[in-house]
């Protein structure tokens, strides 16, 4: 019979009638595979009960060797005995050996497992089997792997990080050609190639080349500033790499902790971030935070054979484990993998160009109508002569850059963005930080220091001793090394840490334990030579200790004093004191006597202060969301200014109470400062109203378990030393701590849509300009402008434009949204302005001979000029060229032109772009086209024309502006009444809410998604409640709950 310790637990016997020779590493995200088989045998002592078979033949006794029944065979690679057995191959894969125990045949189930099986608690539960066996299973020592073992496990399981598919570089160009604009343009090239065959003339090389050469350079340039820019991120990202002290081959050694697998040796202490999954072969006073993955609020102790999870960190004391899950087979892993991206999100960004690029299509269709109709069955145009001036509304009208420009722009913001200690993940997330009103920050390591302070100015004393001496016998009392993070305040307390053992002679020390929930220290005091005794601990333990002065008056004084302290939000930390009699330190003392109460607390950052006046003053609402109690959220809010309206997180659930101030939860969650004693759901359920409010909400976040809530929100936020779960849930990953991170990066990101803003309203004016004059010439004078022309014109254009992606602009004082109608208001102003000027300059060369009596120039015909001159058709190339590029100044500015200074790069662009056409109107003769030089007086001519008319641009944006701000200060005031007084700049929610046709306008992304079919982090949320079983704790199954019920994050 088996032994009472033998029956009492799962027994794994690992007899392999063959190798585990898997061939591929695990992955969550892939399809089971049946890559070899791993056959395990285990039983349970009341299945073996159940499972004996009395089989005829010998019977072997309990005093036959095992030797006879030895045999070799290979475990992962390594030369191993174990029982034989004569089982045939089934399916290629060797049958297990039976097993035979006293007098009896026990004949147990093969159990095949696929490499992921490995971690499926149901069949194999290496977290809770006794360590023994996870040696055996894992077939390691410890003294570690071979080098060679390891780099083959590597090979087997993959790297100890959470996989991310690498975007395809091809299909990522060719998405610069997948949308509405781009479709159009390719429809023109092949109308030029294909249709234009007619009235003897040959196809239309030159424009079919030219509209292939304007796709090919926007595509690359796009392509090559986001592949760069995913570049830097990835180095970026890649530099957070963390390391690992693991031991292979019996020495200690550092490494990158993506290159651990399964049976390694790894060493961790206080401070460390646990690698991977382990379980400990040994644990010295060790206190593991898990907070960020399972939501335990407190560090958790942990003992030999005890599971740490990987992302927590050590709180105290040194460990030993042994790696048992890797990459996406840990915990946070499994979770992670859980949250995907959807492949039907359409981003706001894509919504606000589908929408830009409907106005543009809607103009240039209408205009396009009425050629066909007017030019064909009005002027009886020939076939080929129509299609000709129907090009030219369909080359030149098309804002074929904006999507390139756009791109650019985010992508050079990334760029510029990371240099502020924000790594941008998402790129569009870009415009919409620029918009957010609220900001739901934690407090820890954000809005304070994650470091524990001593207060000084609020100790209290019992005794003789002095709030100095009560610090300095605290510091006693203290590690010096390996500190936790209460002796590390304390000895910071006393100034100089030498001072902590200055004049004494340590004895004995008694580190914190879970159970005494107190430090000890006995000394010996060098100037007086007497035996002294410190201790510091929770007050509730240390008042018991106190027989010299624990007196009524004395314990009312003390809990007073903590009910002080926790009003606040300060912890309590108590100090007693005794002398010890002889020379024996072991000795017992003469009683310990209560001298002083400390208090500890997570001070503020320096800089948050002055933030979050910062945040205030762009029109960004700072709240507080902590998990710490409703006294400490309290106390930071007021150090911090922040306000005290704190609520606790269960309001969220009970709603405010009956006959209070608020009406509603919503209301109650608007007035709010903060909330305190948050759980992850919280978080979500919070960012959910806001944004029902009609708000852009950012979120930090730290944790795996904070994954939903940084999904959800409008920019998920990973603060500084964040775990890879959360970095790749969130939009922005930040490299530096402090709130201070986060405002910088608002500010960057609003410089940002400034740029994209001003190229939004260039690009529909040069639409309606193009589009509207060509028409109007058409209709007029039947002029027929050559299309090659228009497509040297948007070349030349579309090079000066890409400079927008660093010009010099400033950043708004009021979160950013787009006012379309605003947009398109300016746009068609500034159009049939411009539509005016070159109207007007055909109008007086064709009807009248005003230029050639007054300067002295003439055209190819004599006047009345002809409407196709070719000479006129150059000279209306130079003026729209001209004229057309020269708008962007005015677009890019709010005061006049010349008051904000672009940058260098767009004054450089426009100045050659502006000498290119020049050079083309003096000495362009090319017979191909419809179009002849002219002299250097029609150049000078056409530079003064242009001149005089972009003088009045800034007069009419201020009259625009001046109208627009009435309408819009209007819609603000009646947002602000139905909305009621929060204090939160409303955000222009109609704009973001309006009808977009999206099955036509499917964004670029999708196009990518659709064509790649990848998974990866930082989308929609979904969780399969089947999943949670994977999981240990009941805070994974709350949060995993959450998810399910939960499954998706706007897009608007």
């Amino acid at each position: 019979m088996e032994t009472g310790a033998e029956a009492n637990r799962l027994n794994f016997y690992f007899f392999l009638g063959g190798g585990v020779e898997l061939s591929s590493p695990p992955s969550p995200s892939s399809p089971p595979r049946h890559l070899s088989i791993l056959p395990l045998l285990f039983a349970a002592s009341s299945s073996m009960s159940n499972n004996v078979e009395k089989e005829p033949g010998p019977q072997q006794t309990p005093t036959e060797e095992p030797e006879k029944r030895k045999r070799e065979y290979k475990d992962f690679g390594h030369e191993q005995e174990g029982p034989t057995s004569k089982g045939a191959r089934r399916h290629g894969h060797r049958s297990c050996a039976l097993l035979h125990f006293i007098n009896a045949t026990l004949t147990f189930p093969q159990i095949e497992l696929k490499a992921e099986d490995l971690y499926d608690k149901e069949k194999v539960d290496l977290e809770t089997i006794v360590i023994d066996d996870v040696f055996k299973l894992l077939q390691c020592d410890e003294n570690g792997l071979t080098a060679e073992e390891a780099q083959r496990r590597l090979e087997l399981f993959g790297p100890n990080k959470l996989e991310v598919e690498e975007q395809n570089a091809f299909l990522q160009f060719l998405s610069f050609m997948w949308n509405p604009l781009s479709w159009v343009m390719e429809a023109a090239a092949l109308v030029a190639i294909a249709l234009s065959n007619g009235q003897g003339q040959p196809p239309d090389w030159q424009d079919f080349v030219g509209i292939v050469l304007l796709l090919f350079i926007n595509s690359s340039i796009g392509f090559y500033e986001e592949r760069n820019a995913g570049n830097a991120v990835k180095a970026l990202m890649d530099s957070l790499a963390p390391k690992a002290k693991v031991r292979r081959g019996g020495t200690w050694s550092e490494i990158e902790s993506s290159t651990l697998v399964p049976g390694d040796m790894i060493s961790f202490k206080i401070g460390d971030i646990v690698p991977a999954d382990c379980r400990l072969t040994e644990a010295i006073n060790v206190s593991i935070d898990q907070a960020a993955l399972t939501g335990e609020s407190l560090p958790q102790s942990k003992k030999t054979g005890d599971q740490c999870f990987s992302g927590s960190t050590c709180k105290q004391g040194e460990a030993e484990g042994v790696v048992i899950s890797t990459g996406p087979n840990t915990f946070f892993g499994r979770a992670a993998s859980l949250v995907g991206q959807d492949d039907d999100t359409t981003g706001h960004l894509q919504k606000i160009l589908a929408q830009i690029g409907s106005f543009c299509l809607v103009t240039i269709g209408i205009f396009v109508l009425a050629e066909i109709f007017c030019l064909y069955a009005g002027f009886r145009y020939k076939y080929r002569r129509g299609l000709d001036n129907i090009l030219v509304l369909l080359i030149g009208g098309i804002p074929i850059a904006m999507p390139t420009v756009l791109s650019v722009t985010l992508a050079v913001g990334a760029q510029q963005l990371a240099k502020y200690k924000a790594i941008v993940t998402r790129i569009t997330a870009i415009e919409e930080l620029a918009g957010v009103t609220i900001l739901c920050s934690d407090k820890t390591g954000t809005l304070t220091t994650n470091k524990l302070t001593i207060d000084r100015n609020t100790i209290h004393t019992y005794g003789p001793f002095s709030a100095e001496d009560v610090i300095l016998l605290a510091a006693y009392a203290s590690r010096t090394e390996n500190q936790d993070a209460i002796d590390a305040s304390v000895v910071a307390a006393i100034g100089d840490a030498s001072r902590a053992r200055a004049g004494i002679k340590l004895l004995d020390f008694k580190p914190f334990n879970p159970v005494d929930k107190r430090t000890e220290i006995t000394y010996l005091e060098e100037a007086t030579g007497k035996l002294k005794r410190v201790t510091k601990g929770m007050t509730g333990i240390i008042i018991e200790l106190c027989s010299r002065n624990k007196t009524d008056e004395i314990e009312n004084r003390l809990e007073a004093d903590v009910e002080e302290y926790a009003a606040r939000g300060l912890r309590a930390l108590a100090v007693a004191f005794e002398e010890v009699e002889g020379d024996d330190f072991e000795a017992e003392g003469n009683g310990f006597e209560l001298i002083g109460l400390l208090a500890i607390y997570d001070p503020p950052r320096e800089d948050t202060k002055q933030t979050i006046d910062d945040a205030v003053a762009l029109g960004v609402k700072v709240k507080m969301v902590t998990g710490d109690q409703l006294a400490i959220a309290k106390e930071t809010g007021r150090r911090l200014g922040l306000g005290d309206h704190m609520y606790p997180a269960k309001v969220l659930k009970d709603g405010p109470a009956p006959g209070g101030k608020h009406a509603s939860l919503d209301e109650m969650i608007m007035d709010a400062d903060g909330f305190a004693g948050v759980f992850p759901e919280h978080k979500y359920e919070i960012v959910k109203r806001l944004q029902g409010l009609g708000h852009l909400c950012a979120m930090t976040g730290d944790g795996a378990n904070d994954a939903p809530a940084l999904s959800r929100a409008n920019v998920g936020i990973a603060v500084e030393g964040a775990t890879d779960a959360a970095r790749g849930a969130a939009d922005i990953v930040l490299t530096e701590p402090g709130l201070s991170t986060i405002v910088h990066a608002i500010r960057q990101s609003r410089i940002i849509f400034q740029r994209m803003r001003n190229y939004s309203i260039y690009a529909c004016a040069v639409t309606i300009r193009i589009v509207v004059c060509f028409a109007i010439l058409a209709f007029t004078y039947k002029f027929d402008f050559p299309p090659f022309m228009i497509l040297i014109i948007a070349l030349l254009n579309d090079g000066t434009i890409m400079t927008l992606s660093v010009d010099r602009v400033l950043p708004s004082m009021t979160p950013d949204s787009w006012d379309l109608a605003e947009i398109f208001s300016y746009a068609v102003a500034y159009g049939i302005y411009l539509t005016a000027s070159t109207v007007a300059l055909v109008c007086i060369i064709m009807e009248t001979s005003f230029f050639q009596d007054k300067f002295g120039v003439s055209l190819e015909t004599a006047p009345p000029i002809a409407a196709n001159d070719r000479q006129l058709h150059m000279v209306v190339y130079l003026q729209v060229a001209i004229i057309s590029q020269a708008l962007i100044f005015v677009t890019r500015s709010h005061g006049f032109f010349f008051m904000e200074r672009p940058s260098t790069a767009l004054i450089v662009a426009f100045c050659i772009a502006q000498l290119i056409s020049s050079i083309i109107a003096a000495f362009g003769d090319w017979g191909f086209t419809k179009i002849q030089a002219i002299s250097g007086g029609w150049i000078g001519i056409v530079w003064i024309w242009n001149v005089l008319w972009f003088i009045p641009l800034d007069w009419i944006k201020f009259a625009m502006k001046a109208t627009v701000i009435k309408s819009l200060r209007e819609r603000r005031e009646a947002a602000a009444r139905q909305e009621g007084a929060s204090g939160v700049p409303m955000t222009r929610t109609q704009s973001r809410a309006a009808s977009l046709h999206e099955s036509m306008y499917s964004n670029r992304v999708s196009f990518i998604k659709r064509a790649a079919r990848k998974v990866g982090f930082g989308g929609k949320v979904h969780m399969k409640p089947e999943e949670l079983h994977r999981f240990s704790s009941i805070q994974a199954q709350r949060a995993g709950a959450t998810l399910a019920r939960n499954p998706s994050r706007p897009t608007a």
